[in-house]
């Protein structure tokens, strides 16, 4: 069954951000947009690559109004021992979200019950806190951070342009499609 369109639940969690110990909540992500970026775990090999990926990144997220919430099922503890023994996790400035429960994990669907650890799944969270775009893969393959900011982007534009649809590739400024009657069962 798809995501698309599910209101996330309510949720409190411990983060480490920027040296510090924090709460975040749901009433946190409402008002803006989100992305929930999930990775298996710390101290592994392609997750720093992803987290570094989106940290050079993070600043132009920032200026679209949105925050990035990377979460794993590993403790805030931990998050802050990784980012003490990592130049690479030092450069995160988002919110690390511990997700030890596996609370977050399964509300978003990408918990591996089995090894008690989350998927690789990417979601876009609309301002009203619902899912409108995600992708999960396999463990063994990372993002991109650049191709996650153009959906969000994408996403954004069709919030604001509920009459436009955007192409594949589509970048801001680029032509979008309008449906028109003849094209609407095509779609």
């Amino acid at each position: 069954m798809s995501l698309i369109g599910k209101e996330i639940s309510d949720f409190t969690v411990q983060a480490f951000v920027k040296g510090e110990f924090k709460e975040v909540k749901k009433a946190d992500v409402l008002g803006k947009w989100s992305v929930f970026f999930f990775y298996p775990a710390d101290f592994t090999f392609v997750c720093p690559t992803e987290l570094e990926d989106l940290a050079n990144k993070y600043k132009e997220f920032q200026e679209l109004g949105c925050e990035i919430y990377s979460v794993s099922c590993d403790s805030h503890f931990v998050h802050k021992a990784w980012h003490d023994a990592s130049k690479t996790i030092q450069k995160i400035e988002y919110p690390m979200l511990a997700d030890p429960t596996g609370k977050l994990a399964r509300d978003f669907d990408v918990m591996i019950e089995a090894d008690g650890m989350a998927e690789r799944g990417s979601f876009i969270v609309n301002p009203e806190g619902k899912i409108v775009a995600y992708e999960v893969i396999a463990g063994n393959v990372g993002r991109n951070a650049d191709e996650l900011f153009r959906r969000v982007q994408a996403s954004q534009f069709v919030a604001e342009h509920g009459d436009q649809v955007c192409p594949a590739k589509w970048q801001p400024g680029a032509e979008t499609l309008k449906p028109s009657l003849d094209l609407v069962g095509l779609l």
